[in-house]
Formats: C-alpha cells, structure tokens, sequence
C-alpha cells in the first residue's frame, strides 16, 4: 500500500504551495515589535500604487524559457514595501510562450492544454518579483489617464493575489529586515510569479525561480467534484548555458537552496491526552552547511498552534504560513513553520531550535483505537534526511504506546506512563501509534517482530453494520468491489473482525518476508519491527515500525467477504511483504525528489512479488497482468491511466484529469519496469547460446547483486533514477551493450521516461539450414513493435519452439516500428516465440 508521499521541504517550493497566512502571533517579542511579521503582513497585503500606473507597449519579460509581451496595455505597480516594489498588475494585451524542453513535459502539457507549446494570450496579469521588474520595464512606460479608475477596480484583486508569495518574497528580503546582525544585500534569486488570465485557457500560472532545482513551471488550481487540485502542466530545469539570467543554476556568489542547513538530530518530549491532543516541545540541532539564509523553513501539521520558537534558549519570531488548498503539501496536511533567525548561520555553526506547539492531532477510530491523523507531520521537519531521534512520551495509564526506535525507559509518575525512544541509527522520519492492543512476538533469524492490535475494527469498517464510509483501499485504481447490495429484509449483523485475533499470523506474514530480504538485500537495517494497527485506507512501512491497514489483519475468510474478486484479494495479500520491504527500499535507502519516489515503491512492490513468485509463479504472473490490465483501463474521462505520464512525473501523476493516478503507474508500472530489467539482464546472462536459461542461484543473479550495490552504496542516502541506473550498468552483462554502449540510458528515456505498452510481433521469417557438421539453422526477419512512439527501444527476448520447448536464443533490440534481425537457432528450428515467459510490459496478444 502506499507510503506518505515524502516532500523535501524547501524554501522554493513555498513560493508554489503557500497561501494565505494564518499569520499566528508570533509570541517571540512581548513588546509587540516583530519586525519580520510585519514585513510578511505588509508583502502579503500590498496594494496597487496611484502614482505609479501607466500605459505600456511592446514590453517584454524573459526568464529561462519563458517569454511574456506586453503588447499594448496598462499596468500599474504595487506600492513599495520598505523600499522595493515587488508587484505588478497589468491589463490589455498579452502573450505567454513557454516551450518544454523534452518529449515527456511536452507530452505532460499537451495533456492539460491541448498543445505541446504553451502559448497562449491573456487579457490580464498579476506579476510577484524579486528582481528588477520595474527597473527593466521602465523604457517602455508612458503616463497613463483614469489611474484612480484603474486602482479602484484592480485594487481588491491585487491584494487578494500578494498573499501567495509573501513567505518566498520575505525569504528574499530577509537580510533587510531591521535588527539584522548582518550588513544588508541585494537578493541575488530571481524570482517571477505571473498570474495569467488566459482568453483560451483561463486563469493559470507561470513561474520563474532560480532557487528551485526545476526553475519553469507552469500550471492551474482547479477544482473537480468538490476536489482541489493543483495541476503542474510542466516543470522543468533550464540548461545552465544559457544566459545570466536564463540559467537554472545558481550564478556564482548567489545564495544556495535550502539544503543550506542539516537538522542531525530531534529530541521531543510529547504529552498525550486522548481522544485527540497532543503537547510537544521539540528540540532540533541543526548545522548549516554553508552560509544560511535568516529564515529557516519547516513542515508542521495545520492541525497544531505553535506558541513560541526558541534559538539557542533565547526566543526568535515564527510566522505560520498556510499551505494553498488541492497542493501536495495541503494533501498531506502540513503547513510551512516559518523561523526567523536573528543573523545568517555561517558554515559549520551549530545551533539548537526549540518548538513549543500543541494541537488536536489524533483521531479516535474505535474505542481503544487511535492515530496520528497525519504521520510525519506531528513534530517540524525540513525533509527527509536522516538524523536521530530521542523522544520521551507521556500518555494515561491503560494505553500502549509503539514508536520509532528501541524503548530504552517505560515507568509511571504522576499519574501517567512515560516512555522513551531512541533510534539506533538515523533514520528519515520518526512515528508512533497508541491503541489498547494486545501484542505477539515472532522471530526472523535474531530481528523480533512485535504485532500490535486490537479487538476492535475502526467506525465503518465493512461488516460492522455501521455506515461503510471508510472501506480500506486496496492497490487498486477502481473502487472496492463485492459490497453488499440492498437489503428486502434486516437480518442480524455478524460479528465485527478482531485484528488482535490474527495478529500472531500477520507478524509471521512479516518475519518470513525479513528472512527472504535478508537472503537477497542484506541484513535488517534496524535491532527490531513493530507492527501496529492503523486504521483508514493507508499502510506505512516507516524504520523500525509498520503501520498496517486493519484490513490486512483479516483472515481470508473476512476478507472474502469484503473483496470479492480473488485477484484484488491477491493484490492486497501483499500489503504485508511490501511494508516490510519499505524498511531496505524507502527507509534504510531513500529517493532524492518527486522524479525518484517511484523507484521505493516499485522496489518495495517487487520484493513483494519476488517472494510470490518464488512459491507460486502462477500467482506472481496473474499479480503482473493485472498491473498491466489497470494500466490500460479508461480513466473517469475515458482516456487510458497510462496516458497520465511516466513513472517519474511523480505526485503529478494524480491531477484532475486523472485522479489518483499516482498508484498504478509508480506501483504497477514501476514494478514492471524492475521486473523488465530483471528478466533482460537475467537472459543476457546466458550469452546468446542457443540453449535453455541454466539454473543458478537467485542471488547470483545481476539484478540482485545490482540492489545488493545499492543498499550498499546509498544506505542512509538518497538514490535518483539516474543514480539507480549507474547501479544496475555496474552489473550489466556485456550482451546487453546498445550500439556498443555498457549504458542503460535507451531503458531510461525510453521506459521509464515513457508511457507506451507497445504490441510485438514477428514476420517474414526466413530458416535456412547450414553445414550438419555446425548443426544450426540462421533465422531472419522482421520485429514490429507497434502502439509506441517511433524512438522506443526494447530488448526483446526470442525463443526457438523444439519439441514442445521454447528454448531462449537472444535479446533483439527493436527500435521504432520495425527491425530487422538475423539469429541462430538449434538445427531444424522452424518456429520463432517472442517472449512466451512474459518478460515485457506489453499487450496481450
């Protein structure tokens, strides 16, 4: 089941995500004097300028890739705050042109607007900036009349549109802010923010920043059955060749992004007060690892108040900014924790931030049942690099409390328990659940798996004769099916499932999964596994501890009755197996941004299917089909799920045109593209002998000495996809060189970068027999691969059919529509098989 989709926590993506500001008082200064809060409110709410409105023709505005003219209109800009104007309005007309660099944001624009190119004219504009705006666009302004008229009507939108930027504006201008320790600088990030009123296209965005690692960006807030959505039409880097000010990278002397500063370690003391609050005093150390920015970012959920903000024991201002409603980060129900700092940290300084926050964030599901209504977000982090954790809980008597790492204290004082948790070793991200479980013990060589549970299912849970609200999702794109239907009669209600009742079989299910990854990945990354009761749709594979769906507590019985179709039951099945493996692909190893995340699913997925397949390979290839079947299922507009991109668009992947997208293509699709290279560098193995594979031990195969590699090599590191395929070209065998390259790039741009399920299919075969001392036949013909753009590569494998026997020849790379081939096959072979052991993510015939 999925994970929570982990967001590095930037200052740049603030300037995509954050809007409207709580602005929670900041508690930092009692004598009311909060000067950064006051520039925030004022960048926030800043208005149209009287004085400055004037006609403008034939202007434009260049950043990166993207082209903006002005033609002929009037624009007025915002009134100055302390000093800089930071804002524009503009209405007349207008032209936007923005050309993605590459086939697949062509494709992912092209999806959204109807065309690859964006360019579209606008009837009005609201432009945000740090930069010199103004200055450049000063040429081409000449008075203007009626600028009382024009304020007045534009005004109101003006204001209504500032609030959005004011957090990246003030990360800016932070250096100016008074009472700065630090002499005050030019900004040296350029930042554009066009709000554009499209006459085709509606209202949409355009962005310009030179602080994030894809500095273009286009997109549109929409909502779709009472569903927000934030669709990202394209986001892209922008060659470093270009000129100063086109370049992506950051010039030099220029600020960096905020990877400025590691936080190495959390210590967190949590009071707990079921049904619903927690009180938390959180204590990060943190190290700047180059020269800082005054304003620090973190995430925290929204459901919590943050009272006061300390750095190094003495109090520093904070500013609560509001994630924008239908973005990633509101998905995920966290907010941006803004913290000023008194002055820059330099290279190499330490320093010690203490939060004080409190707040309803959990949730009672059942009696003796609750969570944490949004994991990861209860105590302000910047990401998901790895650091310690030392946490202390307080909670009443007659609970259970699990969390992330080894208690090393439990005693009660007071009236209530504490106990204390410390990570052996850092991890990404730290949880906890509290419940009135019951718990077991099983045992996966020297690792103990604990499984915690209780006896009652959580409030609309299928089968408890309660409003069945909240069945448990499966990994599946459709809805569940096999709910009950009417009812002509009432009838009594069977008894609810009992998750403690198979708690012992579920921690089993995990311990005998350990031992397969142990066998094939290495050994457990952590001392111990605590499995624990989670209530909702979702299961969360975190270090050391495992949030597990009720649903998959069920006996097959119970989930027969829930799930009617065996194949979906079989899905969910391996709910089990795929958190366990999060612990290696996920926690242990980790993926650098949203264009990696897919490779700790597809792993996890595949481990999963590994074990299947090494019991039952029946099962495994029924598992597979259906991945490839949800693949080519129409989605809610009729369009193929395929067609809402590759795997490494990410969390974009679910917009509105494809809701909830992001599933069967990072998992399905993801985990056919590990069994692709799997099964090809397997092949290669047997080096184009006309013989049948030879039988070797599992862990001798290049695949898994490839992830062997890359838990070594990136344990408590982030891995890219590019990374991941240096990996497995480190184990490439030389029969799979592509025009006579040891590189997996042609699978990269090709599979992993593409959308396509192409057809394969052989013709105009020709066998001619040679000399009967040499006892061969040489084959020639034709490989049409078909429903795939015209530069896919695949390598396809052909086999002989002897005798009954499909008998493994080759790996053929076919490229574009057809190609040609010349093989040898053992001696009287009349019959060529393209891949009978369906190897390839490819329709059925």
């Amino acid at each position: 089941m999925c994970r929570v989709v982990k967001l590095i926590l930037s200052a740049v993506c603030v300037c995509a995500i954050a809007v409207l500001s709580r602005a929670q008082p900041s508690l930092a200064d009692p004598g009311g004097q909060n000067p950064a809060q006051a520039f925030y409110l004022k960048l926030r709410s800043v208005g149209l300028n009287k004085s400055q409105v004037y006609k403008i023709r034939e202007a434009s505005l260049d950043r990166g890739k993207v082209h903006i003219s002005l033609d002929d209109g009037t624009i007025a800009f915002t009134q100055a705050v302390d000093g800089r104007v930071t804002g524009a309005f503009y209405v007349g007309d207008g032209e936007v042109l923005l050309m993605p660099p590459n086939q697949m944001e062509r494709a992912s624009m092209s999806l959204f607007t109807g065309s690859a190119i964006l360019e579209e004219t606008f009837s009005n504009a609201y432009f945000r900036f740090n930069d010199d705006v103004y200055s450049e666009l000063q040429p081409y302004l000449r008075t203007a009349e009626d600028r009382d008229a024009f304020v007045s009507q534009w005004d109101p939108s003006a204001r209504n549109l500032a609030a959005e930027d004011a957090l990246r504006l003030l990360f800016s201008f932070s250096e100016s802010l008074p009472g700065a320790k630090t002499p005050v600088e030019t900004p040296k990030d350029h930042m554009l923010h066009a709000y554009l009123h499209g006459n085709k296209l509606g209202g949409f965005d355009v962005r310009y920043d030179s602080l994030l690692q894809e500095v273009v960006e286009a997109g549109q807030h929409k909502e779709v059955d009472g569903e927000d959505y934030y669709d990202v039409w394209t986001s892209f880097t922008v060659p470093a060749s270009g000129s100063s000010n086109n370049s992506s990278a950051l010039s030099e002397g220029e600020e960096a992004p905020p990877t400025d500063v590691d936080v190495t370690s959390f210590k967190i003391q949590a009071h707990i007060k079921p049904v619903k609050e927690l009180e938390a005093k959180a204590t990060l150390s943190i190290v700047a690892r180059q020269r800082s920015k005054r304003v620090l970012l973190f995430q925290l959920s929204r459901l919590v108040i943050v009272s006061q903000v300390l750095a190094d024991g003495q109090p520093v201002e904070f500013i609560h900014n509001q994630a924008i409603e239908g973005s990633h980060l509101a998905k995920q129900g966290n907010d941006v924790i803004a913290v000023i700092l008194p002055s820059r940290l330099e290279k190499g300084q330490k320093m010690q931030l203490t939060f004080e926050y409190s707040g309803a964030v959990l949730s009672e599901a059942a009696n003796g049942l609750l969570y944490v209504g949004e994991h990861g977000t209860w105590y302000p982090n910047r990401g998901f690099a790895t650091a310690s954790f030392d946490i202390e809980f307080h909670y009443p008597p007659g609970w259970t409390l699990v969390a992330t790492g080894h208690r090393t204290q439990m005693n009660a004082a007071g009236g209530e328990q504490i106990s204390k948790w410390v990570t052996e070793r850092p991890v990404p991200v730290a949880g906890f659940n509290l419940g009135k479980y019951s718990q077991t013990v099983n045992h996966a060589g020297k690792v103990a798996v604990t499984t915690y549970a209780t006896v009652n299912v959580e409030r609309g849970f299928p089968g408890t004769n309660i409003a069945e609200s909240a069945i448990p999702a499966l990994p599946d794109p459709r809805s569940l099916a096999g709910r009950d239907g009417p009812r002509s009669f009432p009838r009594i209600p069977p008894a609810p499932p009992s998750p403690a009742v198979n708690a012992q079989a579920v921690g089993a299910a995990s311990a005998k999964a350990i031992e397969f990854y142990e066998r094939y990945f290495g050994p457990y990354p952590y001392d111990e596994l605590a499995i624990t009761q989670m209530p909702g749709a979702m299961s969360q594979g975190w270090p050391g501890l495992i949030f597990l769906s009720s649903y998959s507590f069920l006996t097959p019985e119970e989930k027969s009755k829930v799930q009617s179709d065996p194949v979906r039951r079989l899905l969910s099945d391996q709910v089990i197996a795929h958190e366990t493996a999060h612990q290696w692909w996920g926690d242990l190893v980790n993926w650098s941004g949203y264009r990696d995340q897919w490779i700790m699913e597809a792993l996890a997925n595949y481990s999963a299917l590994m074990l299947v397949e090494s019991r039952d390979p029946a099962k495994f290839r029924r598992i597979m089909q259906t991945y490839r079947d949800d693949l080519m299922a129409k989605g809610p507009k009729g369009m193929p799920l395929m067609d809402a991109g590759p795997v490494t668009l990410g969390f974009r992947l679910s917009s509105s045109q494809f809701p909830g997208t992001y599933e069967p293509i990072c998992y399905g699709r993801g985990t056919w593209l590990l069994h692709m290279l799997r099964t090809m560098m397997r092949d290669a193995q047997s080096k184009g002998t006309s013989v049948a594979i030879p039988s070797r031990k599992m862990e001798d195969e290049p695949f898994l000495r490839a992830l062997r590699k890359l838990r070594k090599d990136y344990e408590d590191k982030a891995v890219s996809t590019s990374e991941l395929m240096r990996v497995f070209e480190s184990e490439l065998p030389p029969s799979l060189s592509y025009e006579g390259h040891k590189s997996l790039d042609w699978f990269y741009e090709s599979w992993i970068n593409g959308t396509a399920i192409p057809t394969f299919e052989l013709k105009d075969l020709k066998f001619t027999d040679t000399d009967k001392g040499k006892g061969a036949t040489q084959v020639s013909g034709t490989i049409l691969q078909d429903q795939a753009t015209d530069t896919l590569v695949t390598a396809v494998p052909v086999y002989a059919s002897v005798g009954g026997r499909n008998i493994f020849l080759k790996r053929i790379f076919a490229e574009g529509q057809e190609t040609q081939f010349r093989i040898s096959a053992p001696a009287g072979v009349r019959k060529l098989i393209i891949d009978p052991e369906q190897t390839l993510l490819s329709r059925a015939k």
